[in-house]
């Protein structure tokens, strides 16, 4: 794949930093090679695992293909993950080597004896004798023998569950999963991606990363976090025509600035309960937002966890190019999806081409099963965990996904939640915390929530927007923390009665707790359940 991109796209800009427009495909090329022969005077063979430890930027993309062009496993570590998770992930999976920027090279152990390479300029600094690679020849590069069912990438999953598994990905499992996607929506050369997500995830790494570079896009890179006043000069200068983002950060935009727009005014507050008015008002926030984002958006692919269900209407509703995607680390990650103009609200598309969904056991009642996929971008499995391997997969070669769903008779799936999420009520009703989740964050003030069981009573924790409630008191002079303590109360009052009034007898909420911190989340921002579980 890399070598056809290369050749075919050779003067075309591959991967870059938003604003720096200086690496064609052709000099990602010889970057690929400079580092891959670094690599082996470090001794690198094929098999051997080679960490990669960074913020997004375009030598993270050299580092990896350098890697795996090698024939050698690349170990994508998130920049979040504590120094002892990045320890026992390196010690778990035999890393010998790694890419570190210079920014989390703290977070090493310096015990470890592992070669260390600074990414940004590619400095062996605990080998002298190693030079940079920009003094190595690319043209002394012979492209190793690599087959497809070889292990190219070993990605250690943040679950909401805490334990981190390191799933293996075959050159096969990415590079035919990059080539299905093309056919929820065809990149082409001159496409623009911006990157907002970490590149260590797979959802960004396949779809953000490969796809672009099989394609003859372009990747744009942040120097710093994507925070607004990164984020959206970024966006005007880029003009990008494919991001990929996770749900929280359009439901940040939708409720931080386009709701309290809408609900500012008497009329638009007003005339917004009415469908058609709603529509209208929504295709004029539509507009504003394509402009914020460049104007220029061909696919907005949202994925990694459920996008709330009104911020997923406002963006059906007001034209924007949105994108639905299903997936997980151990499928590559896409196993369903609906490309622009083909979602359907509420569903996560219809199962990728090649690959085969099913929905196990399903319900008499209801069709609502645990969802099992099969196909080509399937994992070989965990490393090192051959009995939690075993227990990932059916007799019969299926993945369990662990998620519950059901498909309409169009061929839509719909997810329910997680099976491991799911509550048992008191006379064995099934009872699903997502579900009253979507509710709860429904309501005014409210920005997310987590539901739980706690002495057999369902509770919901609620975080709410309280830079929202202070504006709408400070008319009443109402500035003591006291004061909007006491209407914090109130509004988690009025949100439990109105959420009630919404949910059957089985699934009411007995109390709401005021949750004054935002969640803690994994990477692909689910909020991390196991840790709210009392």
């Amino acid at each position: 794949m890399l070598q056809a991109s290369f050749k075919e796209f050779a003067n075309r800009q591959s991967l870059v930093f938003a604003g720096e427009e200086d690496r064609t495909y052709e000099q990602l090329e010889k970057e690929v090679k400079k580092a891959a022969l670094q690599l082996q005077c470090l001794g690198v063979q094929k098999g051997d695992k080679v960490a990669l430890l960074s913020q997004n930027m375009p030598q993270w993309g050299v580092a990896f293909f350098a890697t795996c062009t090698l024939g050698a496993v690349a170990v994508p570590i998130l920049p979040d993950f504590h120094p002892n998770e990045i320890k026992n992930i390196i010690q778990h999976a035999d890393v010998s080597v790694i890419f570190v920027s210079e920014t989390l090279r703290s977070k090493l152990d310096r015990t470890s004896g592992l070669a260390v390479i600074y990414i940004e300029e590619f400095q062996v600094v605990t080998d002298t004798t190693v030079p940079p690679a920009a003094q190595m020849d690319d043209q002394l590069f012979v492209y190793p023998d690599v087959e497809e069912s070889d292990l190219a990438s070993i990605i250690y999953t943040s679950g909401t569950t805490g334990k981190s598994k390191g799933v293996m990905l075959t050159h096969k499992n990415i590079v035919w999963t990059a080539g299905q996607c093309r056919l929820i929506h065809n990149v082409v050369p001159g496409d623009r991606f911006l990157s907002v997500l970490p590149l260590s995830h797979t959802f960004e790494n396949t779809i953000g990363f490969l796809l672009a570079i099989k394609c003859g896009a372009t990747v744009y890179y942040l120097h710093k976090p994507p925070v607004a006043s990164v984020l959206l000069p970024a966006l005007q200068q880029v003009r990008p025509t494919v991001m990929l983002i996770v749900p929280l950060i359009i439901e940040k935009i939708y409720k931080s600035k386009i709701l309290p727009e809408i609900n500012g005014k008497f009329i638009s507050r007003t005339l917004y309960k009415i469908p058609v008015f709603r529509k209208m008002i929504h295709k004029v926030a539509g507009k504003k937002l394509m402009e914020t984002f460049g104007g220029e958006l061909k696919f907005f692919g949202v994925g990694g966890a459920k996008l709330d269900d009104q911020a997923e209407r406002f963006l059906m509703e007001s034209g924007f190019p949105l994108a639905i995607g299903y997936g997980m680390t151990e499928s590559s990650p896409l196993l369903a999806g609906a490309g622009v103009g083909k979602t359907r609200y509420l569903s996560t598309g219809t199962p990728m081409p090649g690959v085969q969904l099913r929905i196990a056991n399903p319900s008499i009642h209801t069709g609502q099963g645990e969802i099992q996929a099969k196909g080509e971008n399937v994992m070989l499995g965990y490393y090192k965990e051959p009995q939690i391997t075993k227990d990932t997969f059916t007799e019969d070669g299926w993945l369990k996904t662990g998620d519950l769903g059901y498909f309409d008779k169009d061929g839509n799936l719909f997810i329910k939640g997680r099976m491991k999420n799911m509550i048992v009520g008191a006379s064995g009703e099934n009872i699903y915390p997502e579900e009253i989740e979507s509710v709860i964050n429904r309501m005014e003030y409210v920005l997310e929530s987590l539901v739980v069981q706690q002495k057999g009573r369902l509770v919901a924790l609620v975080h709410l927007n309280m830079e929202e409630l202070e504006k709408r008191y400070n008319d009443l002079k109402a500035e003591t923390v006291t004061y909007l303590q006491d209407k914090a109360d109130e509004v988690l009052k009025e949100i439990q009665d109105k959420v009630n009034d919404e949910l059957n007898k089985f699934s009411q909420i007995q109390r709401v707790v005021w949750q004054a911190d935002p969640f803690e989340k994994t990477p692909t921002q689910k909020i991390k359940r196991f840790l709210y579980y009392a």
